[in-house]
């Protein structure tokens, strides 16, 4: 596939020029590898990046993994497993300051951890656990403690789809049954195998000099420092959003989605996981923020979707745009990725800004998308 990538790194340079990002990085890749990649602004070829909850499709991607060696059954539950997990109590509401608590009406499974549906939350998208953190003075999973995790349920599991800690779990489960960190399983497993030989969840001195500086949008539309920033330090190698890396090792990673799992996972298990397991479960039409330092509301596309394990699924064809069955999902600073597999597309775009969902960032994907059909449609022969 010969790809011609000036219209995109036009797109790129011109986002940085008017303002719209400080540093930004691309790549595109097909089943045999990159097909393009371009980086702007204070983004340079070896930039580091805080992966954020693109985390959550590696993490989910080692589970896969102990699934396919029979050492893991999706229909497990969680508490068979992590048996603290079955101590968690679902967060009814408040009587005055006082959490009204009570035990879950079924048990959450590893399945429901996979597609976000195992009654988790996250503080800054559900108005209850922000509350119960406020009243209560429990760590959120952004402070570096592992026993954030150990805030209460919001629903009960496999009633609504809520997007939460369910992953860093999912992680606790790889580290319980492989007897290693999440980062040494990855590094042995995923990482390695694919040359993603930049990514891991504690960045060396020498990395830390190469991640670009998180900056916040203000009000006016201009670019400020920012003073949010993962923790330097974490107690556990947390799988919702705690992994490093460059564009071009996330990269590599799409590709082996691309293609079939090659060197990490078999294709029936690749087709499998973007198959939707979400039942009568409906996405919400609107993610509301709590914390609008940290996340602007993100509605839903207006298009038909689900989600997979560990993939949210477009599940419509896109006009000039991606295939009905294409997996993606994205970081809290504004970096986003999908996996297109029926046109062998895929593309990483990252940048480090907040709050996440950002208008101009959101234009300047949608743009990107178009501009990379725009070349797979010129240089692929319609079937």
């Amino acid at each position: 596939m010969s790809f011609n990538g000036s219209a995109i790194q036009a797109l790129l340079d011109g986002a940085v020029s008017k303002g719209a990002v400080h540093g930004i990085a691309a790549v595109v890749v097909g089943r045999s590898g990159p097909l393009f990649h371009h980086a702007a602004g204070e983004a340079g070829e070896r930039t580091i990046f805080r992966n954020a909850s693109m985390t959550k499709a590696v993490a989910t991607t080692a589970a896969l993994q102990l699934v396919e060696k029979g050492q893991l059954s999706l229909d497990a539950t969680v508490e068979s497993i992590l048996p603290e997990f079955g101590r968690l109590q679902v967060l009814d509401g408040f009587d005055g300051d006082q959490p009204r608590l009570r035990p879950p009406s079924s048990k959450a499974t590893v399945r429901q951890l996979m597609t976000h549906t195992a009654g988790l939350g996250y503080f800054f998208f559900n108005e209850k656990l922000m509350r119960y953190h406020q009243v209560t003075g429990e760590p959120n999973p952004l402070s570096g403690l592992k026993r954030s995790l150990s805030v209460p349920l919001v629903n009960d599991p496999g009633t609504a789809w809520e997007y939460g800690v369910s992953t860093d779990w999912l992680g606790l489960i790889v580290e319980k049954l492989s007897g290693q960190t999440l980062g040494s399983y990855l590094t042995q497993n995923v990482y390695g195998p694919l040359g993603m030989n930049d990514s891991t969840f504690a960045p060396s001195a020498e990395q830390r000099g190469r991640l670009l500086r998180v900056v916040q949008r203000q009000g006016d539309g201009k670019l400020a420092p920012s003073n949010v920033d993962l923790p330097p330090s974490s107690e556990w190698d947390a799988a919702g959003h705690g992994s490093y890396g460059t564009v071009q090792d996330y990269g590599r990673f799409i590709q082996a989605w691309l293609n079939d799992g090659a060197g990490i996972l078999g294709a029936s298990t690749v087709e499998m996981a973007l198959q939707s397991h979400l039942g009568q479960i409906r996405l919400p039409e609107l993610i509301q923020s709590t914390v609008p330092t940290l996340s602007n509301n993100v509605p839903a596309m207006p298009v038909p979707q689900s989600w997979g394990l560990g993939f949210h699924l477009t599940l419509a064809d896109l006009p000039g745009m991606r295939s009905t069955g294409t997996g993606d999902w994205a970081g809290l600073f504004n970096s986003y990725y999908w996996i297109d597999r029926s046109k062998g597309i895929g593309a990483v775009l990252m940048t480090q800004l907040l709050p996440f969902f950002d208008m101009p960032v959101i234009e300047t994907l949608m743009g990107f998308e178009s501009a990379v059909y725009q070349q797979v449609g010129a240089t692929v022969p319609a079937a």
